[in-house]
């Protein structure tokens, strides 16, 4: 008896499990087709997301290194120009021939000159709107007339060359002339050319008479501060002396620094200036570079401080554009209402009578399909 209800039990019709065994297969595959589409776009997105990673990185690597070629190149020449050529006390000593206690006085102002322009250089993204490398790019271009001068006294010379270089991103700033252009000029006047004096919008030609009505009135403007000043056209560091007094007479100094803390444009300006020395440092194993993050974030904030005051404008500006022409529009609305919706009203009946003379002809080749839509069920 339990032998015939086992061949009854095995006897049984298993169409539902084999069924159900083959609905399982069949999803099973398709879970396991979409497993591996899944992975191979993820192995897609992924080896496209490390290309993009490694393009970036690399097209950082070659724009740093770069970078801090040029500023180790720019570094050699202000050595050159101002400070002791990268030499030694030893080294120095010996280059010119005398013992070092006779030389060691000189040799620390070449290092306090060296040193104070490569610190202006580093502080000229806030200053003056410029990199450390385009700073001492420009200060290189006429440090040779500015030294020469004032006699190879590099410290004055660097004080100097630092407050040529803000006058000339002052006026850049006040005046709307392009940097280029101004630097241009101020490589200019080092070669006794003053074509370029215009260039400076200060109401001066580009003559060397002009140049002459300048120190003139920059001798004035210093007398009547009770101030004695005598400049000459002889010397490149009394031009940059009495540019500066002219613009500081007429209110453009210090519009650099100011507009890069008060303005969008000049918080642009440093903000892409301290990322560029981001970029150099990168590639100076010696650099700060915790204090390089900290002045392009410290740059960003002040582009967000100086937007988002803007941004509120605009909106409370839009707000209150709303609140006036809101009665202005609900006296009109009655007027547009009877003027626009009749004809919009007749338009839609015309489109909606159409459509139903239409539709007899339209619904016969339906019925005429159904016989033969039947058959093929």
């Amino acid at each position: 008896m339990d032998i015939l209800k086992l061949r009854a039990v095995l006897g049984m019709d298993t169409s539902e499990y084999d069924k159900g065994l083959k609905d399982s297969e069949s999803k099973a595959y398709k879970v396991g087709q979409s497993i591996g589409t899944a992975v191979k776009t993820t192995a897609k997105l992924t080896a496209a997301g490390i290309a993009a990673t490694t393009t970036a990185v690399a097209g950082l690597v070659k724009s740093s290194t770069q970078a801090y070629a040029d500023y180790e190149q720019l570094v050699g020449g202000v050595e050159t120009l101002f400070g002791t050529q990268g030499m030694s006390l030893e080294e120095y000593a010996e280059s010119v021939g005398k013992t070092v206690n006779a030389v060691k006085g000189e040799y620390d102002g070449l290092m306090e000159a060296q040193t104070a322009v490569l610190e202006n250089a580093d502080n000229a993204y806030k200053t003056a709107g410029l990199s450390a490398n385009e700073y001492m790019e420009t200060v290189t271009s006429f440090a040779a007339a500015l030294n020469s001068s004032l006699n190879g006294n590099t410290i004055e010379s660097a004080k100097k060359a630092d407050m040529a270089i803000t006058d000339m991103a002052d006026n850049a700033n006040k005046m709307g002339t392009s940097m280029e252009a101004i630097q241009t000029a101020y490589q200019g006047f080092s070669k006794q050319n003053y074509t370029m004096l215009d260039n400076l919008k200060l109401g001066y030609g580009g003559t060397k008479t002009e140049m002459e009505r300048l120190l003139e009135d920059a001798e004035k403007i210093k007398r009547s501060q009770g101030e004695v000043a005598e400049y000459s056209i002889e010397s490149y560091a009394d031009i940059v002396d009495a540019i500066h007094v002219v613009q500081t007479e007429i209110g453009i100094t210090g519009t650099t620094a100011k507009e890069a803390e008060q303005t969008i444009q000049g918080s642009i300006g440093m903000t892409k200036s301290a990322w560029d020395n981001l970029i150099i440092g990168l590639g100076d194993s010696e650099a700060d570079v915790a204090t390089l993050v900290t002045n392009v974030i410290d740059s960003a904030e002040k582009v967000v401080t100086n937007v988002v005051p803007v941004i509120s404008r605009v909106f409370k500006g839009i707000s209150e554009s709303v609140k006036k022409l809101g009665p202005e529009i609900a006296k009109k609305l009655p007027r547009l209402a009877n003027d626009i919706l009749p004809p919009l009203l007749n338009v839609a009946g015309e489109i909606f009578s159409g459509i139903v003379s239409a539709l007899p002809s339209l619904i016969q080749p339906i019925i005429d399909m159904i016989p033969s839509l039947l058959q093929g069920v």
